[in-house]
């Protein structure tokens, strides 16, 4: 990829020493310095430390928020986005669902965090029509690979830290020290209290919670009829209404009230007035249709899992769920355990099995179930999703958990269209 640049000795730059040419400038990152000799050979212009690319841009102009943690950067990004909208900001946000600009969508689906050049050209996209903010999902995969090089964020927000990625990290407590090697700067951050294995330097720490006291508390809160609560921040006491659903929703909307106050300065009370308006973000606990009852979410780790059906837990659950291929093998047993224990029914399928065989996926599975009375193994996902909808009774509800707004299952390298939501609405002819 290319990007042109105005006002430079030089047309482009590239992080590819393959596109580089007499044009064309060399950005040099951690991760492409082993073709520093390629891009010379390759006659390039001229060869750009990633730190100076952000000077060229003028990025600094910009505020930069970055969001990682296990579960909930989506929503909390999301959620961010919507509320500085709705104050009369102009904002860019990008991440798992794409890049969006003041209210459009630029980009579809993409990585959660591109590549360090790409993510510089959408914020220099977003300089260019005058936004004021940029919110980006950051990855573990990307903390470690250095795709953030060079980014000066204005706030960090850690969202909670579970199993995830192990297949990459190897172990947990890897993975956990990549996450909170985010967090080791004095620059401002945003810390769920409520997180204990959260690691952070002390100086410029904001923290939000639930169960901790906290820069900012959630002193009450109601889950009748989506959610409601009460923030305290010192002396400010404030309430907001939500059209969010489940526990694991509040520390979401906390972080994003928590990070709008922080970067915009604005009274809590006029933050919380248009907290109300967000109305969640597609496939995660998305209700595709009420009679029958069914929801569809993203939830693809234990926690992730159990954090939804809790959600649900005054309701008889029909499960289905599968685990992804080439990915980390060790949290399948644990996702088993969650889905049995909190269901009436457990239906184990595909998920987007890649290069793996699926019955061998469902055996992980079936491996941290004991009784398996009631649970079917039904690998056509299509199939496992009627066995559900056949089987339910009266006020049961079906959930699809893992592949939320997904358009397609992969199998092999290979893209086919599904998609939960519509193959729902086929069954029920909706």
């Amino acid at each position: 990829m290319r990007i042109e640049l105005p006002n430079q000795e030089y047309k482009y730059l590239s992080e590819n020493s393959q596109e580089c040419d007499e044009n064309t400038a060399f950005a040099l990152t951690t991760q492409n310095k082993k073709y520093l000799q390629n891009a010379k050979d390759n006659m390039a212009h001229s060869i750009v430390n990633i730190e100076d690319v952000a000077e060229l841009f003028g990025l600094s102009r910009i505020k930069i928020i970055g969001i990682t943690g296990t579960n909930g950067k989506t929503t909390t990004a999301s959620a961010i986005y919507s509320f500085l909208l709705d104050l009369g900001y102009k904002c860019a946000m990008q991440g798992t669902r794409g890049l969006f600009m003041n209210d459009e969508v630029v980009e579809g689906k993409t990585l959660t965090t591109p590549s360090v050049l790409n993510t510089y050209k959408h914020i220099y996209q977003a300089l260019q029509a005058d936004c004021e903010y940029f919110i980006m999902e950051v990855s573990s995969h990307a903390l470690v690979q250095k795709r953030i090089e060079g980014l000066n964020f204005e706030l960090k927000i850690l969202t909670n830290i579970t199993q995830d990625h192990l297949d990459y990290h190897k172990t947990i407590g890897e993975y956990i020290a990549v996450k909170n090697s985010f967090f080791q700067d004095e620059g401002k951050k945003l810390i769920n209290k409520d997180e204990s294995k959260a690691s952070f330097t002390i100086k410029n720490t904001f923290t939000y919670g639930i169960e901790n006291p906290s820069t900012y508390r959630l002193m009450a809160y109601s889950l009748n009829n989506a959610s409601s609560g009460i923030i305290q921040h010192f002396q400010e006491v404030v309430p907001f209404t939500a059209t969010l659903h489940g526990f694991f929703n509040l520390y979401n909307l906390m972080a994003a009230i928590s990070a709008v106050h922080i970067i915009t300065g604005k009274k809590l009370e006029e933050i919380t007035s248009v907290v109300d308006n967000f109305a969640g973000v597609s496939g995660r606990m998305e209700q595709v249709c009420t009679a029958p009852n069914v929801i569809v979410d993203f939830a693809h780790t234990p926690d992730g899992m159990q954090q939804v059906l809790n959600a649900l837990k005054e309701k008889k659950l029909l499960v289905v769920f599968g685990a992804g291929g080439d990915r980390d093998k060790s949290k399948r047993a644990l996702m088993g355990r969650v889905a049995a224990s909190l269901s009436k029914k457990t239906y184990i399928t595909s998920d987007n099995p890649r290069y793996e065989d699926p019955e061998l996926i469902a055996k992980d599975i079936l491996d941290g179930i004991d009784d398996k009375t009631n649970v079917v193994v039904e690998l056509n996902r299509k199939k496992a999703i009627k066995m559900a909808l056949d089987d339910q009774e009266d006020e049961d509800v079906v959930v699809i958990l893992g592949k939320g707004d997904e358009s397609h299952q992969i199998i092999y390298d290979e893209k086919f269209p599904f998609d939960d939501r519509e193959v729902v609405r086929e069954l029920l002819n909706l």
